[in-house]
């Protein structure tokens, strides 16, 4: 199927652009935020399969493979795509585990691999650890595809959607630096190897300090993969302790933005250290309203949600879909977060 999508971001004084691309089939992201390696062997894939499947008609099954089952960002996300496949005519199943942790994701994808489902797209919690399971659900004739973050070896997906996420990390590179005036150490938290989207979060941002903002220090980045968001919190408040001029942070996910907060809330320093946190739930936004954090980068799980079904729908239908597509994200601040045109990038744990 031939099809152009698009994304947008509100250009305001207080909205920075962070645009997503535009895909045509078997095409890939152009621009910055492509998925290292989610180009020619993805393309190519999806060109295959397009010449090779026979068009199917009836109702494809398709199964959601989330990150984590209980976080705003892929519930909202689910939301999205249950929407989509009540319109079309799909039948969803959605799972995940309750933690971010390959070992967990991993018997999840072998039972919906028993189940046969025509179509599978996950998010995977390990770029190469969730290989050899979406391999062997390929070697059973499931078209795979991927949300939000990817695999190293995209030879194996029909598509992929997923944030622009490292035009993403410079957005929130340029938002941190206006905050603290341009200059002093920032520090970055929850950068995390084999996880896509937080490498490229972390590319985008330290690029563009490098190439804008000589005067901005950075520190470094904190691994935040165990303890949640206490345990995170403990890990910022020690680099607090051990950095007196640190005026600014960038939390690259949910937790790691909570946790971030708290050490600073902790410290008394609330507004003296500037957050620039990732996501938009219901937590981040009140404390975005109290001054916490003083902007949010947000993205669109819903609409990734609903552009992985109709890609969904299209490979089971023996069409093609775009090798990748880019979704938008917006800079949130406590002046726009009422504004009509930004709520819809704030997430929800319920369908409305």
């Amino acid at each position: 199927m031939n099809r152009v999508r698009s994304t947008f971001v509100l250009a305001t004084a207080t909205v920075l652009a962070v645009a997503g691309c535009s895909s045509s089939a078997t095409s890939s992201t152009k621009g910055s935020g492509a998925t290292p390696g989610a180009g020619t062997s993805a393309a190519a894939t999806s060109a295959a399969d397009s010449t090779s499947a026979a068009a199917k008609s009836g109702t494809p099954k398709v199964t959601f493979i989330e990150g984590v089952d209980n976080d705003p960002f892929y519930q909202t996300m689910a939301c999205g795509a249950k929407a989509e496949a009540t319109k079309v005519g799909v039948d969803l199943n959605v799972q995940g585990a309750n933690n971010w942790d390959v070992s967990l994701q991993t018997p999840i994808v072998q039972s919906v691999v028993a189940a046969h489902p025509d179509v599978m797209f996950i998010a995977p919690n390990d770029a190469t650890g969730m290989i050899a399971p979406l391999k062997a659900g390929k070697a059973a004739g499931i078209k795979v595809g991927t949300v939000d973050t990817t695999i190293n070896d995209t030879s194996l997906l029909s598509f992929s959607v997923s944030t622009d996420n490292v035009a993403a990390g410079a957005a929130a590179a340029d938002a941190l630096a206006k905050l603290v005036g341009g200059k002093g150490s920032v520090l970055l938290v929850g950068e995390q190897p084999g996880v896509s989207t937080a490498v490229q979060r972390g590319l985008g941002f330290r690029a563009e300090l490098k190439n804008k903002w000589p005067n901005i220090k950075y520190i470094g980045n904190l691994f935040t993969n165990t303890g949640g968001v206490s345990g995170i919190a403990a890990l910022v408040s020690a680099k607090i302790a051990g950095t007196p001029d640190l005026v600014g942070v960038f939390a690259l996910a949910t937790d790691q933005s909570e946790g971030t907060n708290n050490a600073i809330r902790a410290a008394g320093k609330a507004g003296k250290i500037k957050v620039v946190g990732f996501d938009a739930d219901t937590t981040q936004v009140q404390q975005l309203k109290q001054g916490v954090v003083q902007a949010l980068v947000a993205q669109q799980p819903a609409e990734i949600g609903k552009d992985a079904v109709d890609d969904a729908l299209a490979v089971y239908q023996g069409k093609s879909a775009p090798a990748h597509t880019g979704t938008g994200a917006a800079i949130i601040t406590a002046s726009n977060i009422d504004d009509p045109a930004i709520k819809k990038y704030v997430y929800s744990a319920t369908c409305s």
